[in-house]
């Protein structure tokens, strides 16, 4: 962010040493949640984060794990590309991981940094053929590369004492391998003093002025930029990169940062999913609401309700009110549906703010359609195969289907909006561009019967008949989206749905 504020072009990728060729079926409970690219690649959640804070273009080249790179070598070695030779990690292996970095590199002509993230910790096994390709890359190019060393730097609460010995085994252990760091920078609970700074350089073997901080925060992580900025890292890698050092501009984030610190109001939002123990499992859709809540100015409380308790509690309201507004996320299968409806027949009959991602559209649907349109056993044939009224069904396209890896509907599509509607009032345009991660849709042979009692299909793959939003007509705000919206909302670019929904959310904690 601070590279691109100097007017910079940054690309951006994430080698993961797993083996798995792509997070897409791992648990959420493990690995947090899967990212999504405009070209239809199941990422890392890191890729959120670069497009949560710059403008780097992201791809299949942007994400690398392990399983992608032997699979593309043993590929290449039943082809007989390797003319007999034995296949081994050095060098084919990390051929291959080098290959892909300069791919990335390459994918315009206008790029000025390339920066890798390699995922896992020094001295796992699994992450030594990535480290072994940037010590040869860095060969290779020893004068357009330098190497950061992220390191956590712990302090000891009972003596008062901060640590820098994990520091200095992780650099020794990174030196070994034949890479020597050029900066240091220190995650750490708060600001190190200048003789813990001073100790890393002398033992670390950098210098002092390449000793960053990266310290706790207090009110949002948008303000770690400012904090590099204060400690000149931008100015530092520009220099060691020999890149012209231009002015930054960093004005908007200031204002951002102090509409952070002085809120106007405050907004309670509960979220009902299946995987809410664990932070990361919807952090895209956590950030997408942040952004909303800022753009009007307001902070944001975020309250969870694990949905598979929902449908246990004998008195709903007590156990889920004092939101102004409640989104379910994705998720698969059946555990927690019933919470799901049970959160959408709750916000519909109070009329309070609701926003359904993806199988949070489906349960505002299948909802409607039991208690409004009276299709009493209605329901999607993900839950119940059998069941007499599928409002939900599975895409025609997934029937055959039988790998669950990289095989739903992924990626971007368009999308054309119905004038009057509230999609159309948020985006302000009748043909959008949404991400996608799914494979069961609205059943069109129910739209008759559920317009006709007040839900309105207001979003419609372009060309096409596939539902891709569904509203409820007598409700302040009840929207549901079969796509993904919040992979694509910035800080600096909070998406229209997310704006809208804290309006209404405003709105009715104003009200109430």
């Amino acid at each position: 962010m601070l590279l691109e504020s100097r007017g910079l072009k940054v690309a951006m990728m994430k080698l993961d040493p797993y083996l798995n060729v792509d997070p897409g079926t791992m648990n959420p409970f493990q690995h947090g949640e899967v990212y999504v690219t405009d070209d239809g690649v199941e990422t890392d959640l890191d890729l959120g984060h670069y497009y949560r804070f710059t403008n780097t273009p992201l791809s299949k080249l942007s994400s690398i794990t392990s399983g992608q790179i032997y699979n593309e070598v043993i590929k290449r070695e039943r082809r007989g590309e390797y003319s007999g030779k034995t296949v081994q990690v050095i060098p084919h292996i990390t051929n291959e991981i080098q290959q892909r970095i300069t791919a990335c590199s390459q994918q315009s002509d206008d790029i000025d940094v390339l920066l890798i993230e390699i995922g896992g910790t020094v001295g796992d096994i699994e992450a030594m053929p990535f480290l072994e390709a940037i010590r040869q890359f860095r060969n290779e190019h020893y004068e357009d590369c330098i190497n950061i060393h992220l390191t956590y730097v712990p302090y000891i609460e009972s003596a008062g004492e901060t640590k820098t010995k994990p520091t200095q085994h992780s650099t020794q252990a990174l030196r070994n391998i034949g890479i020597s760091p050029d900066f240091i920078i220190c995650r750490c609970r708060k600001a190190l003093s200048q003789e813990v700074k001073d100790k890393i350089s002398l033992f670390c073997n950098v210098p002092k002025s390449a000793v960053i901080d990266a310290f706790d925060v207090k009110n949002s992580i948008y303000e770690l930029p400012l904090n590099f900025y204060k400690e000149e890292l931008d100015q530092k890698l520009c220099h060691a990169l020999k890149l012209p050092i231009k002015e930054a501009s960093l004005e908007k984030l200031e204002k951002i940062i102090e509409t952070v610190k002085n809120p106007k109001g405050e907004i309670t939002v509960g979220i009902a999913g299946k995987y809410v123990e664990h932070q990361d499992a919807y952090k895209s859709v956590f950030e997408a609401l942040y952004h909303g809540a800022i753009a009007a100015g307001y902070k944001l409380n975020i309250k969870t309700f694990e949905s598979h308790l929902i449908e246990n509690y004998k008195d709903l309201e007590e156990n889920i009110k004092g939101c102004d507004g409640y989104l379910v996320p994705g998720g698969f299968d059946s555990r927690g549906w019933n919470g799901k409806l049970l959160t959408a027949k709750y916000c519909r009959e109070n009329k309070i703010p609701y926003f359904g991602i993806c199988l949070g559209m489906q349960a505002l649907v299948t909802e409607f359609a039991r208690n409004v349109a009276e299709l009493k056993d209605a329901n999607s044939t993900e839950m119940d195969l059998d069941t007499p009224n599928p409002v939900i069904s599975l895409l025609s396209e997934q029937k055959k289907v039988q790998d669950l890896g990289g095989t739903m509907r992924l990626g971007s599509y368009p999308c054309e909006l119905e004038k009057g509607s509230k999609a159309y009032e948020a985006y302000k345009s009748e043909i959008i561009h949404e991400r996608h991660r799914h494979r069961y849709e609205f059943n069109n042979e129910y739209k008759e019967i559920l317009e006709s009692k007040g839900l309105k299909l207001s979003g419609k793959l372009e060309n096409n008949t596939i539902c891709e939003i569904a509203e409820v007509i007598d409700h302040p705000w009840m929207v549901g989206t079969q796509y993904h919206p919040e992979f694509k909302s910035k800080l600096m670019k909070p998406h229209p749905l997310f704006k809208e929904f804290v309006q209404a959310m405003i709105k009715h904690s104003k009200k109430n």
